[in-house]
């Protein structure tokens, strides 16, 4: 358990997400940086300025030396920080988090990376004045793709904590959380198998790859260019998943679809190698199974509770649109000019639509075909079960003893008052000399051990023995509870006179 006060323990979250994964990620590229100038045998002279470029080039910022731009930045960095990102806001936020804890939440996780981000900025323009060149980049376009970035991560780790708390409190439909879940199944359906397709291309250009790793024959070079194609498998996967949609991917003047390829240039990266390359075969018609497969489970995610027709077609419009906003911006993510090549990525005109449509109608046939729309109109309400009316007590003369009691057993009871000690005898007085008004009724009572309190007043314990028949109890005017008589037969078998006589032997009347 924490022992840290509150106040503690959310300042040192609130640190750990406006600051955990930004310097993680320094971390990591300075480390990465250091060893290559090492491995080079080049000295430390920019290396604060190349560890700088490269942290806002996590961030899809271009990074520009010699006057070519680096602007199509790898995705698989960009994505490890969005993922970092809504990692470390969702642990610091709570599903029952107030509006006032998630702000700070979100603040701290935009405000620590442009603080970051600034630093990172004049370090490079520091750097620029001894290496000339490196550029500084613009530092507007900096600030909103390093706010992009976290913005993304925040509001998937804070809408997946209480993203349905929110929805339900709003007038949006109650179905909007099953879209953006078969959004999300359709997204990731796609990426998926068009990652699939993508490592078949590499199997069947085994050849293509092995000659772009010959262009370095030291093991280092060899590392550098595995380690980069890494870094762009995913944008790659897109490019993949453009075709598969009926769009196309460019790097340069080459261009690649389902239906023609034209030739050109292409970067030395090993990863490329997956491109077909001209003539086209018909075999690559058959990528468009991979948008068909995706829609189906779009579908399938959006018929798993049937609503009416139009809510249904609501559900799954809004569905296909966010998918198809979803791969515009990782399209859009993953494009920019590389030097002399050109432009690198995938034809945004067609791209987003295509996904759209694919989505939209074949994900509407398979809710069709698998039940997602009711006939009737389906109208849920939420009843609270009323609590049970609990059963009344019930009155003292009410009550009912059906416990019987064995002669040889013994009952106890014992009933503590404010009343002086009274030695075992038989009242016959109308008053007892404990004060109880008796009506001639004799009153059997047995000394007892005493309980003294704090103020000095003595209670009296009576007990009672075994009987032969169940014990009535009656409550006296003045408030003292003591046995029925009339249970005990002769009183006189029940003596007791003092605590030093045994209950087995009695004293003697010489005694």
């Amino acid at each position: 358990m924490e022992n840290r006060p509150v106040g503690t323990r959310q300042a040192r979250e609130l640190l750990r997400v406006a600051f955990g994964p930004s310097v993680v990620a320094l971390v990591i590229i300075a480390a990465v940086t250091l060893l290559q100038l090492l491995i080079a045998n080049s000295d430390m002279t920019g290396a604060f300025g190349a560890i700088a470029s490269m942290w806002l080039g996590v961030h899809q910022v271009p990074v520009s030396i010699g006057g070519s731009e680096l602007g199509v930045m790898p995705l698989l960095p960009v994505l490890a920080m969005v993922w970092g990102t809504a990692r470390t806001t969702a642990a610091a936020t709570a599903p029952n988090s107030s509006w006032f804890v998630t702000r700070w939440v979100i603040g701290s996780a935009l405000g620590g990376p442009l603080l970051i981000a600034a630093i990172m900025l004049a370090i490079i323009h520091d750097a620029a004045s001894v290496i000339t060149e490196l550029q500084t980049p613009s530092a507007l376009h900096a600030f909103v793709a390093v706010l992009a970035v976290h913005a993304v991560g925040a509001a998937i780790g804070v809408g997946a904590r209480v993203g349905r708390r929110t929805l339900a409190a709003s007038p949006l439909p109650d179905w909007l959380p099953d879209a953006f879940r078969a959004a999300g199944a359709g997204v990731l359906a796609l990426f998926g198998l068009s990652g699939v397709v993508t490592a078949a291309s590499l199997v069947v250009h085994w050849a293509t790859m092995h000659d772009l790793y010959a262009i370095t024959d030291t093991v280092f070079g060899q590392l550098s260019l595995t380690a980069l194609s890494v870094l762009y498998i995913p944008n790659v996967i897109v490019g993949t998943s453009a075709i598969a949609v009926g769009s196309s991917a460019h790097v340069g003047l080459a261009t690649f679809s389902s239906f023609t390829v034209f030739g050109g240039d292409i970067p030395a990266v090993p990863i490329l190698a997956a491109v077909p390359a001209p003539p086209l075969g018909p075999v690559w018609v058959a990528l468009l199974i991979v948008g068909a497969a995706s829609a189906v489970v779009v579908g399938q995610q959006c018929a798993r509770r049937p609503l009416p027709a139009l809510e249904a077609l609501a559900k799954l419009v809004v569905a296909a649109a966010v998918a198809a906003v979803t791969m515009a911006v990782l399209g859009y993510a993953g494009s920019g000019r590389l030097g002399n090549f050109g432009d690198v990525g995938v034809d945004q005109s067609t791209f987003a639509p295509g996904v759209f449509l694919w989505f939209a109608g074949i994900g509407g046939l398979t809710v069709a075909m698998s039940g997602g729309i009711a006939r009737g109109r389906i109208r849920t309400r939420r009843v609270a079960a009323a609590a049970p009316e609990p059963e009344p007590e019930p009155e003292f003369e009410d009550r009912e003893y059906d416990q019987e009691y064995e002669p040889q057993e013994a009952f106890e009871e014992e009933v503590f008052v404010d009343a002086e000690i009274v030695d075992a005898e038989i009242v016959d007085d109308d008053v007892d000399e404990a004060g109880a008004q008796t009506d001639g009724e004799p009153i059997v009572a047995w000394p007892a051990q005493d309980v003294s309190d704090d103020a000095g007043q003595t209670d009296h314990a009576i007990e009672a023995f075994e009987a032969e028949e169940p014990i009535d109890v009656v409550e006296e005017p003045h408030g003292a509870v003591l046995p029925d008589p009339d249970a005990f037969g002769d009183p006189e078998d029940h003596f007791i006179v003092d605590e030093d006589v045994s209950r087995d032997k009695p004293r003697d009347v010489a005694d």
